[in-house]
């Protein structure tokens, strides 16, 4: 047995690659082994995946799209995940606020190619689930996997997204890069100091994987809008308890004898009725 000790790493990798994640079974070449063999470091990623897909029914995955991060800006988004989740707040309408679960949320960068791997090998999932979450991850994908399914937190954590990462206004073209001929201090024959473009990252919320169920981008803001499972409880316990508390205000008024005036009022209103029709 290989003792491998986990990389992690901080920077998105600059091969990474941007395609769609793919679940089609392999192609089969003549001088490759079947199955295939991974080296160390993608054996380690596969094993990752499988595993983080296997504690899906109680830790949601979040499907991210990424576009022109840097390492710095990475850190900074990471940070502002860990402050909205030691910050978020139950609502007051829960009747026992519980704190925050032990563990916190962490953001992945995945490697495309073996996370579809990973989903086209998880036996629980069938061919069209392992389609359908595929058909929701398009360009670099990044994963943010939450600790339990808590919709409070849900909520804090994707608005802290929305500040952090501000979606980009339609309509505003990324600025082209200055030519050489442009430049004032140009000088021909000399060779121009290179200079890094700035790049504006884009994140974007695809989907979400949930108790084994898939949700596209409007569904994860729905569900992140839901109260907690004790809210839910206690709305369900006011919604049966409310008639036998209803009965019993009748049954106590009653025993202070407004049910008798009621019945007796009733009485002489039949009374009046019946001779006002044997007059007539």
């Amino acid at each position: 047995m290989i003792c491998v000790k986990p990389i992690v790493s901080s920077s998105i990798p600059w091969m990474a690659r941007g395609y769609v994640v793919s679940v089609k079974p392999p192609r089969v070449y003549e001088a490759k082994p079947t199955p295939r063999r991974y080296g160390v470091q993608k054996t380690f990623l596969y094993n990752q995946y499988t595993r983080m897909l296997e504690a899906s029914d109680n830790s949601p995955i979040i499907f991210l799209q990424h576009t022109n991060f840097a390492a710095q800006r990475l850190q900074k988004l990471r940070r502002d995940i860990a402050d909205a989740n030691t910050k978020f707040s139950v609502s007051l309408s829960s009747p026992t606020p519980s704190p925050v679960e032990i563990g916190a949320p962490t953001l992945a960068v995945m490697r495309t190619s073996l996370f579809g791997v990973a989903l086209r090998d998880f036996a629980p999932f069938d061919t069209e689930q392992a389609a359908q979450i595929a058909g929701l991850l398009k360009g670099g994908l990044a994963v943010l996997t939450l600790p339990s399914f808590n919709p409070p937190q849900l909520d804090a954590i994707l608005r802290a997204l929305d500040r952090s990462v501000p979606s980009k206004k339609p309509g505003v073209a990324q600025p082209k890069p200055i030519k050489p001929q442009d430049d004032p201090n140009f000088i021909p024959g000399r060779k121009m100091q290179r200079v890094k473009p700035i790049l504006t990252p884009e994140l974007v919320v695809m989907g979400a994987l949930i108790e084994r169920r898939v949700f596209g981008m409007d569904g994860v803001r729905d569900v992140s809008k839901l109260p907690t499972l004790d809210t839910l409880r206690a709305q369900v316990v006011g919604l049966l308890s409310s008639p036998a508390v209803q009965l019993a205000a009748i049954l106590s008024e009653a025993s202070g004898g407004k049910l008798a005036r009621t019945l007796e009022g009733l009485k002489k209103g039949l009374e009046e009725s019946q001779s006002a029709e044997a007059s007539s």
